[in-house]
């Protein structure tokens, strides 16, 4: 399980001693806003309970860049807190995560505490908060699915200007507090999306800045890795009655450097092209990439220094998504995927179900 054991087991359990003490914290200081909550005018305390369960089963025995594994499991996330003046909001909570068929009863937890503010056409959030609401829309190129599986929160800032589905925003991840046996890394990152009637522009992009650990018995180089990508794509389905038929096509760009070793910059890419089509919950998702191998250095640091879907280190590789929605609306979204991977001139198979229930409650204050 090279994903869970790099990105999970190296990063949080040996900080667990210090995530205890920040849920403590936060707890003190959720019941703290709470009591001044009941004197408080113009102010609304407010929860939210998500559950999200997944089953993902990737069979790529006898491939050469990624493994076959089953990753499964299911994640409760509440949290309370406070908003005033309709635009400023905290909250505080945890996410707890129990795989299936471990006997413990929760195997990882992520503790979420920090401040939003939304304004049009500006957004704001910084401390611990969920990864989805800020970078779902990011390609697998960069993120693949097993971190929002494991990793669910960003620790840092989120920035964004945006109005009518035209955004441009920078964030900040801070994924490593460096320890005697913790690298310091951290993610800056910026995307955008511009629309004129159907036809659209976007990039996504972000640096990896991968150091050494506090005191190396061992020198360890530095790694910066850089990732971008810009598209152009056109959007019909207004014209046609589909929920969705999309297309976009552009380049991607690897930028690497190992500081130590002296190597240069090592520039990584190639061609990515993506074809969406769904009509009542129905749908098919095409993703095709042809160019140089990603991730120069993965034999070296594995899925600890690139968290993007390794299969991108083939220098060609399509993946089509067979889709069915079963429910999705505010509350509840189910949906069940078969995909085939073409990869290293085979057909490899992945099979996911995945469930999120998503529930709220604003309570007015006096």
């Amino acid at each position: 399980m090279i994903v869970k054991d790099n990105l999970v087991r190296v990063f949080i359990k040996k900080e667990v001693s210090e995530g205890m003490r920040f849920i403590q914290i936060s707890c003190i200081s959720l019941i703290l806003c709470s009591l001044f909550n009941a004197e408080a005018k113009s102010q609304d305390f407010n929860w939210k309970v998500g559950l999200f369960t997944f089953f993902d089963n990737t069979e790529f025995s006898g491939s050469s860049f990624k493994v076959p594994q089953t990753m499964s499991g299911v994640a409760l996330s509440p949290e309370a807190g406070l908003r005033w003046d309709s635009v400023y909001s905290f909250g505080a909570g945890v996410s707890l995560v129990h795989e299936f068929g471990s006997t413990n009863a929760i195997d990882y937890y992520y503790p979420t505490a920090y401040f939003h503010y939304n304004k049009e056409p500006f957004r704001f959030t910084m401390g611990a908060f969920p990864r989805n609401n800020v970078l779902e829309k990011y390609p697998r190129i960069f993120f693949q699915d097993s971190i929002s599986y494991y990793r669910p929160n960003i620790n840092g800032i989120f920035w964004e200007v945006g109005r009518n589905q035209n955004y441009l925003n920078v964030w900040l991840d801070w994924t490593g507090r460096q320890t005697e046996v913790t690298r310091e890394a951290f993610f800056i990152g910026f995307s955008g999306r511009y629309n004129i009637g159907i036809l659209y522009a976007q990039h996504f992009g972000y640096m990896y800045h991968f150091a050494s650990k506090m005191n190396p018995v061992i020198d360890e180089a530095l790694h910066d890795n850089l990732l971008f990508l810009t598209s152009v794509g056109v959007n019909l389905a207004p014209l046609t009655g589909l929920t969705q038929l999309d297309f976009n096509a552009g380049w991607a760009i690897g930028l690497e450097r190992s500081r130590a070793d002296q190597t240069g910059v090592i520039n990584r890419g190639g061609f990515l092209m993506e074809a969406r089509v769904e009509h009542k919950g129905i749908g098919l998702l095409n993703t095709f990439y042809k160019g140089k191998g990603t991730q120069y250095f993965y034999n070296d640091h594995g899925n600890e220094l690139y968290w993007g879907d390794p299969v991108y280190r083939a220098r060609t590789y399509n993946r089509s998504d067979i889709y069915i929605r079963f429910l999705r609306n505010s509350k509840v979204n189910m949906k069940l995927v078969y995909t085939l991977h073409f990869l290293e001139s085979k057909v490899f198979h992945e099979q996911s179900l995945k469930v999120s229930i998503d529930l709220n409650r604003f309570s007015r204050g006096n």
